[in-house]
C-alpha cells in the first residue's frame, strides 16, 4: 500500500499555509479529511491501493482567516497511484493562481 502527505505554501504571503482543510476522495466517497499544520503540511490516508484519487483543498476557508481575496475559492488535484511507493502532492498558492507536481 502508499502513503500520501501534501503540503500547502502560501507564495503571496511567504509561509506554509497553516489550516487548510483538505479531503481525499476515492471516485465520489470521502477516503480522509484533515487540515494543514504550522508547517503548512499533512500525512493522510497512510494505506492507499492502486487507483485514481482526488485531493480537494479549501482554499476559501484559508483565504478568510488570513484576509486574502482569492480567485480560486477551492483546488481539486486529482491523482493516480500506480505503486506502493510515498506519494507527495504539494500545492504552491496564491490570490490568482496554484501550481501543483509531484514531490518525493
Amino acid at each position: 500500500m502508499s502513503s500520501l502527505s501534501t503540503h500547502v505554501l502560501d507564495t503571496a504571503l511567504g509561509r506554509p499555509a497553516q489550516g487548510v482543510p483538505v479531503q481525499l476522495y476515492a471516485g465520489d466517497a470521502v477516503r480522509a479529511t484533515g487540515t494543514t499544520d504550522a508547517d503548512g503540511r499533512i500525512m493522510l490516508a497512510p494505506a492507499l491501493g492502486p487507483g485514481t484519487y482526488r485531493l480537494r483543498f479549501d482554499v476559501t476557508t484559508y483565504a478568510e482567516r488570513t484576509g486574502q481575496d482569492i480567485f480560486f475559492p477551492e483546488v481539486s488535484v486529482t491523482f493516480t497511484v500506480a505503486d506502493e511507493r510515498h506519494y507527495h502532492v504539494p500545492l504552491l498558492l496564491s490570490p490568482f493562481a496554484f501550481s501543483t507536481y509531484r514531490g518525493s
